[in-house]
């Protein structure tokens, strides 16, 4: 059997851990930049607030004190969902997390009852361990067990766990109300198209001739089918697999023109694309730089990128971070508002698998030794202290390409300097 534990309303949860007068309060979280709202918690839903709608346009809400809008805090949200999978980890050997606030978890060899006592348990361990409440959906199949949680949360009879087998009068009941947008992998376009062909919910899918389907629509599609009639066919991405490429890119908080502030952050991107290609053990042979402007303005446009290739496939910083800037100091132009930069490590190659080329510059192996015990250093010490602790250059504070994050709370489990205090009387 396959579980799906779902964190509710992550975001706002994990803001409320360590902030409990938000209990009960109607908050929403920001996307970067304070731009919309993403993530929202059931009090701002009752209050018609639907996601994506812009900051601007909530502040007289705000004002009214109806409600409460934060900024994004990733490294705290990251931080959590790793809390809630080492978790996970004592109950399942075999997690695939599926985003940061879902993961997918096998409970083999469980009848029923035992099944839900231990998904149960599992359910009050992550709550008790780390403030977060989840729902758990348990079925034979990924795409049923989708389901399932969507039952779990919203039907309170089941009490956070719900667990389905696929013949069961339960689960046609489910799947007669399962609209067909509502499952997993099912677009608004294929809703349109289904419903020409008579298939109004999940359970006319369900009963759809799979060959049929895989004629009309796709694989893709058929496996769905499958998957609705208990048989497993979807099977996740391995999480470890490498990334062919690594881009690090984000908006301005502010536009700019200043040439030594867009360094500052091309470095940053830089430095934090090595570190992910150190981590999924790869080496870049390219990097590619690229800067925009705003195309809803009224501004001169220039939009450039250049692709600098390197001296040899590396992980190490300092030659990428040097392509970087040459990429960057190539394409710069005085005079133009940028609104956006960032770095893409390409051509990337198995760090085990590398092959030499002879067009490459050979490296001695006491230099690749030196540079490869300095990384790892680095990426000890960043590990250990929190991000940033080391890195190559120091970016000036308040400079326009830093995020807006007007509303953001510290990140209380993550840095040293913003620990949540305890006052006692």
């Amino acid at each position: 059997m396959i579980a799906l534990i779902d964190c509710n309303n992550f975001y706002v949860s994990c803001e409320r851990v360590f902030l409990p007068a938000l209990e009960g309060k109607a908050v929403g979280v920001l996307s970067n930049n304070d731009g919309c709202v993403i993530a929202r918690s059931a009090e701002i839903k009752a209050l018609g607030v639907e996601m994506g709608t812009p900051a601007f346009e909530l502040q007289h809400l705000v004002r009214q004190g109806k409600i409460v809008l934060l900024s994004s805090n990733y490294e705290l949200y990251g931080d959590m969902s790793g809390r809630v999978q080492s978790i996970i980890r004592e109950y399942s050997p075999a997690i695939e997390p599926y985003s940061i606030d879902e993961m997918f978890a096998r409970f083999d060899g469980f009848e029923i009852g035992p099944l839900r006592e231990r998904c149960l348990e599992l359910r009050q361990r992550i709550g008790r361990g780390t403030g977060i409440p989840v729902c758990i959906g348990v079925a034979p199949t990924r795409t049923l067990s989708k389901l399932a949680n969507r039952a779990a949360k919203k039907i309170p009879a089941y009490d956070g766990v719900c667990i389905i087998s696929p013949d069961s009068a339960e689960t046609k009941g489910l799947l007669q109300r399962t609209e067909p947008g509502d499952i997993w992998g099912v677009g608004r376009r294929l809703v349109e198209r289904l419903a020409v062909m008579g298939i109004h919910n999940a359970w006319d899918l369900r009963n759809a001739e799979p060959k049929r389907i895989r004629k009309s629509f796709s694989v893709t599609l058929e496996r769905t089918v499958l998957e609705l009639k208990g048989i497993p066919c979807i099977e996740m991405n391995d999480a470890d697999e490498p990334k062919q490429r690594i881009m690090t890119s984000r908006s301005f908080g502010k536009l700019t023109r200043d040439l030594g502030e867009i360094r500052q952050a091309i470095r940053q991107h830089a430095q934090r694309g090595a570190e992910k290609l150190r981590q999924q053990n790869s080496l870049a042979r390219a990097v590619m730089v690229f800067l925009k402007t705003n195309p809803h303005r009224f501004d001169p446009q220039y939009s450039p990128s250049m692709i600098v290739e390197l001296e040899r496939p590396t992980d190490d910083s300092r030659p990428i971070l040097a392509a970087a800037r040459h990429a960057l100091d190539q394409i710069y132009q005085p005079g133009y508002a940028f609104m956006k930069g960032g770095v893409m490590l390409m051509d990337l190659a198995d760090k085990n698998r590398q092959q030499i080329s002879l067009f490459d510059t050979p490296q001695s192996d006491a230099d690749r030794a030196r540079a490869e015990r300095l990384m790892q250093t680095m990426d000890m010490l960043n590990q250990r202290m929190g991000r940033g602790v080391v890195r190559l250059g120091m970016p000036s504070p308040g400079a326009a390409w830093h995020l807006r994050c007007a509303n953001r709370t510290s990140r209380w489990s993550t840095r040293w300097d913003e620990l949540p205090s305890v006052r006692g009387d």
